[in-house]
């Protein structure tokens, strides 16, 4: 039986990452130059190894736009068209890739599919990066967003740090 709480947030919450993950694109031209040839072709990406308490997240279907952005590769209902592409992100260590997300590493991938499409992917995620603190400034000002940029630095390099921490402790037998 599905869940109507799931039901509602999945498609709002897709929805916001596509928004999100289109604003980062838009303000890396060479990174939608880049996915513009690879314009209808579908990127999966799933998450294997799922250990945290709650349900894993479901399988997510992108298809990349005429504009080098992306877009729900299946209507809500509709069958999920075949990936081009498929990303598995191995979530069976927690704290490992929190750990090499949090020093700018990818966390442990499988990649099948297309290796032009592969390799096109894998140079916007190396290279695309998201200027929260250019995002603050417009909404709030220079003022707000050099002090929420000071604390978000701070908060991260902690994160960093614990996050470092915990998985040489977890290694360790």
């Amino acid at each position: 039986m599905a869940n109507p709480v799931t039901e509602l947030l999945l498609p709002a919450a897709t929805d916001r990452f596509i928004l999100l993950a289109n604003h980062v694109l838009q303000s890396a031209s060479a990174a939608t130059e880049r996915l513009k040839p690879h314009a209808g072709r579908v990127l999966r990406i799933e998450v294997d190894n799922w250990r945290v308490p709650l349900p894993p997240p479901p399988p997510l279907a992108l298809r990349i736009t005429p504009a080098g952005l992306f877009e729900a590769a299946a209507a809500a209902g509709a069958a999920e068209p075949e990936a081009d592409l498929r990303l598995r992100v191995d979530a069976g260590h927690p704290l490992e890739a929190a750990r090499r997300v949090a020093t700018g590493e990818l966390p442990p991938l499988q990649i099948e599919g297309d290796v032009a499409l592969a390799s096109d992917m894998n140079w916007v995620v190396a290279n695309v990066r998201w200027d929260i603190a250019a995002d603050i400034e417009r909404v709030f000002g220079p003022l707000v967003a050099g002090g929420l940029s000071q604390v978000g630095d701070k908060l991260a390099a902690t994160a960093r740090t614990l996050a470092q921490g915990a998985a040489s402790v977890w290694r360790k037998p």
